[in-house]
């Protein structure tokens, strides 16, 4: 609860950019070690999500307040976390594959 919603405009774009952000951790996110050192050092060998798997449309819905003498407060990026068990769940709705581990990515390759 972000308290009133003053900027509905940006609470949207904070949500949107939360989801996508929570689809690019289920499908590529890893970080990866070598000799006790992190792997990837910047977006060239970090994977993420790009523009063209985003969905066209991301629905938000904006609860309203229960008035303006609550305190205001703050977005943040509360989407992130159930997108990538939400993905998993539709996976599994549509093959019957459950899927544990993350990334994504690393599952298309594997045999089932």
């Amino acid at each position: 609860d972000c308290g009133p919603a003053i900027n509905p405009d940006r609470i949207r774009s904070q949500v949107e950019g939360a989801c996508i952000m929570g689809l690019s951790q289920a499908l590529y996110s890893e970080i990866t070690f070598k000799n006790g050192r992190v792997e990837q050092s910047n977006y060239h060998d970090f994977e993420i999500a790009r523009l063209n798997i985003a969905p066209k449309t991301i629905a938000v819905h904006i609860m309203p307040s229960s008035g303006y003498d609550q305190p205001l407060g703050g977005v943040g990026e509360p989407a992130i976390g159930p997108i990538a068990p939400a993905l998993m769940n539709a996976i599994f709705a549509a093959t019957g594959k459950r899927i544990r581990q993350l990334p994504l990515k690393d599952q298309l390759s594997r045999k089932a």
